[in-house]
């Protein structure tokens, strides 16, 4: 079993968002790239990092503070959050050494673009993020509720080739809940 440890970012903060509610967040450092070399230290073999800004802006808002984390540990990262086009794609997989995107709202805006970067750049490197609420899959930042079932969603993933899948129950993600 591989267990990835996780850090938002908001504001260049790793943050916890109660059920992806942006005004109800718990800082956890100010310096992230701090806590992620403690998870390296810790043992985590891999890390999952999330642009909350940039999920719902579409940009990379975090980027310094992003670069930061990856010059800071050598186990490999994944980074999800606004990346909505090849040029961020490339940005972060050949510019800074990021080792997988999570492509989320770009993927089911955009299933065609979601193929092409598979193919570009392979099933290892592109992993879509399944954001779950309410039987429905959310994007911008989990800000808006689209009109496709995430389990009809995942199967049309299967079908182009998606490899990796990140997904969250909005309703649990940062109540510490299991119910």
């Amino acid at each position: 079993m591989l267990v990835i440890p996780a850090i938002d970012l908001k504001d260049g903060e790793a943050v916890r968002l109660y059920k992806g509610d942006y005004n109800q967040k718990v800082v956890y450092s100010k310096e992230p790239e701090k806590l992620a070399k403690e998870f390296e230290n810790m043992g985590a073999k891999y890390l999952h990092v999330v642009d909350l800004d940039g999920a719902k802006d579409g940009e990379c808002t975090n980027l310094e503070t992003i670069k930061k984390i990856r010059e800071s540990i050598t186990i490999p990262m994944e980074i999800g959050g606004g990346i909505r086009n090849e040029e961020t794609v490339s940005l972060y997989l050949d510019e800074i050494g990021i080792n997988r995107v999570i492509l989320g709202t770009s993927a089911i805006n955009n299933p065609d673009f979601l193929s092409e970067m598979i193919k570009k750049y392979g099933p290892e490197k592109i992993v879509v993020g399944v954001d779950v609420k309410e039987g429905f899959v959310s994007i911008s930042g989990w800000l808006e509720k689209s009109e496709v079932n995430y389990l009809d969603f995942i199967k049309e993933l299967e079908k182009i080739g998606v490899k990796y899948i990140v997904a969250t129950d909005i309703s649990k993600d940062g109540t510490l809940s299991r119910t």
